[in-house]
């Protein structure tokens, strides 16, 4: 559509969390290497940030690093039993999941102890995880840290969500849960500087030989995203689309308020 005009190859603000187009900020840098070390530690992990600001892009470029070295059972919708949880654990590791619970966690223990050995140890990642139902899935995810040996763990859990996820775990009911929390960040918004170098990337990543964006353009999709980069894709696209309607080259801070306005974004991130 717009890309032969601007000379991308594809596009370079989509709305899939693609790892190709990670921009590593410094704060996405670090959560990143926390999630790896969490990863080599077979820790209990978790990352927080708002609606849009790069976690799920970041679970997806932490997947692509650990590779074939050891399995990844990921978890995109977390209401879930205490029960579906541990089917939904075992189907990922390649098991029949047993009917019974005692079975079931016998077919867990038995496979990662068999990973184990091959030293693989599995990797589970559980999305949006503010959206588990109850305190007894919650609990069964803490007692999945129980599957170990004198010395260490036998897989790393990471739990993705929004803030929300992190208050409700400062309850006194999660204690349990929170003290077995290895590692932990939280994800803000970009700086107008880091807003600038995303927009940059992307759009290199995507082939493009130059920045259609004038500098007051950039400012102000900064502005109206508040720096939150599924937002910023947003305004970036639309701004675009809009260039390209009336065929032209650059894009000024005028389209991206007329980008706002059309997602009615200017009243909430103005």
């Amino acid at each position: 559509m717009f890309e032969e005009h601007f000379g991308f190859r594809t596009r370079p603000f989509g709305r899939t969390p693609d790892p190709a187009f990670l921009y590593e900020s410094d704060q996405h840098r670090e959560a990143l290497a926390r999630l790896e070390f969490a990863v080599e530690e077979k820790d209990l992990a978790l990352l927080v940030g708002d609606v849009g600001s790069g976690k799920t892009t970041l679970s997806r470029a932490l997947i692509d690093r650990v590779g074939d070295s050891r399995p990844v059972v990921l978890l995109i919708n977390p209401r879930l039993s205490p029960a579906q949880l541990l089917r939904s654990i075992a189907a990922g590791l390649g098991l029949t999941p047993a009917r019974l619970r005692n079975e079931l966690l016998d077919q867990i223990h038995t496979k990662l102890f068999e990973l184990y050995e091959a030293k693989r140890e599995p990797v589970v990642i559980i999305d949006e995880a503010q959206l588990i139902p109850s305190k007894a899935t919650f609990d069964e995810i803490r007692l999945l840290t129980n599957f170990q040996l004198d010395d260490q763990n036998l897989l790393t859990v990471i739990l993705i969500g929004q803030p929300e996820l992190q208050d409700r775990l400062k309850r006194d009911a999660y204690k349990a849960l929170r003290q077995r929390i290895g590692l932990r960040y939280s994800l803000g918004p970009l700086t107008l500087e880091e807003t600038i170098a995303y927009i940059e990337h992307r759009i290199r990543v995507a082939g493009g030989r130059r920045n259609p964006f004038d500098a007051k353009a950039m400012a102000e999709i900064h502005a109206v995203s508040g720096g939150i980069p599924r937002l910023i894709n947003t305004l970036a696209t639309t701004a675009l689309l809009d260039a390209f309607g009336e065929d032209a080259e650059t894009v000024d801070a005028g389209r991206v308020a007329s980008a706002a306005k059309e997602h009615q974004m200017e009243e909430a991130h103005g």
